[in-house]
């Protein structure tokens, strides 16, 4: 991370950068204007890891600039959030004086939320006894006086959650609130305001839709509950156990009754719609009961394998969220043979750093 370029004077022209950039990298495309969804120029951030240095009686977070080339002091830090910001000098000054919780400390984790629920996470080179475990009861009951905070303690093979190992998230999606169970180490969306506008942005290019939703990589839930809105129903596959069990958590906090969860890799579903083989985790499903027209995908860094490229150019309308340039044209230069690209978006998730989010929305060409 390069902490000097964090500067909120610049980001206008960081993320103009990022435009010109993303819109030269799909040249070869026929793309639509380009919409472009800034970030917070601060406090944007909604989780974070630092490591701790010890240095006597000192002991205080660092994060590595590659700039540098060095370890960097970090009382505060610009991209965490304003309730992180608040935790880190709070957290440390109980820390400090406490012989058993700062010894073998190496790394403090938070995953804080814009509702006001923070998570802080200690990880350590060493096991966890007794002791420990009445010090950080005691550390978690001063924290509450001031926030809504839950605590774990991490070593190798163990865990101690004090009281909860999540947060529960609320977004105001389109003046709407919606509520998402997300636990600590597993996968959610870092930039909350602009998660917001990522579901928003959704909701606005399926909202004529007609049918059925199928998504693939849905995680916990994110797009699935904001999109059910438009849709009769939906089916979501995720891998991930935590992130599915999330997601069911979110489908009852959310009142949906209209989605379906199947933990399965989006390579075994592929199979599965092609019927190549059956699947235990399907029985009780009729997967030729949905009438799904759009499809949804949010893949990893790699992208979408050959074979799910193929099973989405079955679909009338695709949308497309991106973490890399690079593997969406590689998918699209297959997928633009079937399907035109009618919405084109920048979602700056990641202020400050040369990662792009992108958007795409396809439909498929008239012959």
């Amino acid at each position: 991370m390069n902490l000097a370029a964090m500067d909120p004077k610049t980001y206008d022209a960081q993320l103009e950068k990022k435009r010109i950039k993303l819109e030269q990298t799909f040249t070869d495309f026929d793309t639509p204007r380009l919409e472009i969804f800034g970030s917070e120029t601060a406090h944007y951030r909604m989780r974070c890891e630092f490591r701790i240095w010890h240095d006597g009686d000192d002991m205080y977070y660092y994060m590595f600039d590659k700039a540098l080339d060095s370890k960097v002091r970090c009382d505060q830090f610009l991209p965490a959030s304003s309730l992180i910001n608040q935790m880190m000098p709070a957290l440390i000054e109980e820390l400090k004086p406490n012989t058993i919780l700062r010894h073998r400390l190496f790394q403090i984790d938070f995953l804080s939320t814009l509702s006001g629920e923070i998570l802080v996470s200690l990880l350590y080179h060493k096991q966890l006894d007794q002791q420990w475990e009445a010090e950080a009861k005691a550390l978690k009951e001063k924290l509450a006086s001031k926030f809504k905070v839950n605590l774990i303690g991490r070593a190798r093979k163990q865990k101690l959650i004090f009281d909860k190992d999540f947060v529960v998230e609320s977004l105001n999606v389109n003046g709407e609130q919606l509520h998402y169970h997300q636990i600590e180490n597993s996968f959610t969306q870092p930039n909350g305001k602009v998660s917001v506008k990522m579901l928003e942005w959704a909701i606005d290019v399926t909202k004529n839709s007609t049918g059925d939703l199928l998504e693939l990589y849905c995680g916990n839930g994110n797009f699935s509950i904001a999109l059910a809105q438009n849709f009769d129903r939906v089916l979501a596959t995720e891998l991930a156990k935590p992130s599915v069990q999330s997601a069911q958590y979110n489908i009852d906090i959310n009142n949906i009754d209209n989605l379906q969860i199947i933990r399965m890799s989006a390579e075994d579903f592929t199979d599965a719609m092609a019927k190549k083989r059956s699947f235990r985790r399907l029985e009780g499903i009729d997967l030729d009961s949905y009438n799904c027209n759009t499809i949804f995908v949010d893949p990893p860094r790699a992208g979408l394998d050959s074979n799910t490229v193929k099973l989405v150019q079955g679909y009338e309308r695709i949308v497309y969220i991106s973490c890399n340039p690079n593997t969406l044209t590689e998918n699209l230069a297959e997928l633009t043979k079937t399907h035109n690209i009618t919405r084109f978006a920048l979602f700056d998730q990641f202020p400050y750093t040369d990662h792009m989010e992108s958007g795409v929305f396809l439909e498929k060409k008239v012959n």
